[in-house]
């Protein structure tokens, strides 16, 4: 796979996803990069990147969601909500 702008943004952010996540005792096996085909005729070049979080066992999801309700309530609680989507 070629390294595009988007690839690579998408590598820099799945990287940054997996720190966070095991920083938090969560690890996903399966997290990777993927891409559509080519739309581009002329450069060959997907128009996005994708990062495909895989799939986990259910204590890996429990776990994940503990992690994530955590953080919502440490951003309520601080009166934040930030990077939340609505």
């Amino acid at each position: 796979m070629p390294h595009t702008p988007k690839i690579h943004e998408a590598l820099e952010a799945r990287d940054a996803l997996a720190t966070a996540l095991t920083r938090a005792g969560v690890q996903l096996p399966a997290m990777d990069v993927r891409t559509p085909w080519a739309d581009d005729r002329r450069t060959g070049e997907a128009p996005y990147a994708l990062v495909h979080l895989g799939v986990c066992s259910a204590p890996v999801a429990l776990a994940l969601a503990d992690v994530i309700t955590k953080g919502v309530a440490k951003g309520s609680a601080v009166g934040g909500t930030e990077g939340v989507a609505e």
